[in-house]
């Protein structure tokens, strides 16, 4: 083999090329001619430097690319209003599941019921509502459990609401126990308000993190 050929093989290996010629013959030169190895040394050299070359300089455009960004980050405004109306929310239900506790607490422990009930039924009844009150502070405190408490208090406000009015227009229920039943409604509403805003971000998630299609 020539040294021409060995060095053009050389330059190719170097540039990540096709030697042209076999591997195996061209390491077999180099060992066995001083020059080419030396000239295969220097090469190295010469291409290690040329690609380490320090990068040209080039501006600072931090200021620039910063200044240009928005002010407010796109349905940040938005998002900051949802977050205080749920906030809002889960206040009035901490209210509502406060109030409910104490109407059910006394009749729980003492067994005074409403209409002269008997103490068991009354205490059952004080049960009911002090469960339905735990159930209102826990949706207040963790609003994600709002969708799974709505079945069980919405199926007991559709059987209770109908009832009431019966019950009232047949007299067997004053009207200031009925009205009790005003701050079980107002409860119920804002459970079911929590768990409709509670899907609707979900849904709005789920939209965003869809792929688009190409």
């Amino acid at each position: 083999m020539s040294c021409l050929t060995c060095r053009e093989a050389l330059s190719a290996r170097l540039d990540g090329e096709p030697l042209g010629i076999p591997a195996r013959e061209l390491d077999a030169h180099l060992a066995a001619c001083p020059g080419c190895s030396a000239w295969a040394g220097h090469a190295e050299r010469v291409t290690r430097r040329a690609r380490l070359a320090p990068a040209p300089p080039v501006p600072d455009l931090t200021a620039t690319v910063l200044a240009a960004l928005p002010r407010e980050l796109p349905g940040a405004r938005a998002a900051a209003r949802a977050r205080l109306a749920d906030t809002a929310l889960r206040l009035v239900l901490l209210a509502v599941g406060v109030a409910q506790a104490a109407l059910a607490w006394p009749v729980l422990v003492s067994g005074a019921g409403a209409m002269s009930a008997p103490v068991h039924m009354a205490r059952e009844s004080g049960a009911w509502n002090l469960a339905v009150a735990a159930a209102f502070l826990a949706v207040a405190a963790a609003p994600w459990l709002a969708a799974g408490a709505l079945p069980f208090l919405g199926t007991f406000v559709a059987l209770l609401l109908p009832v009431t009015v019966a019950d009232l227009r047949a007299g067997h229920v004053h009207a200031d126990r009925a009205g009790a039943h005003l701050l079980l409604l107002a409860g119920v509403a804002l459970v079911a308000t929590l768990a409709w805003r509670g899907r609707q971000r979900r849904g709005l998630r789920s939209v965003a993190d869809r792929p688009v299609a190409a």
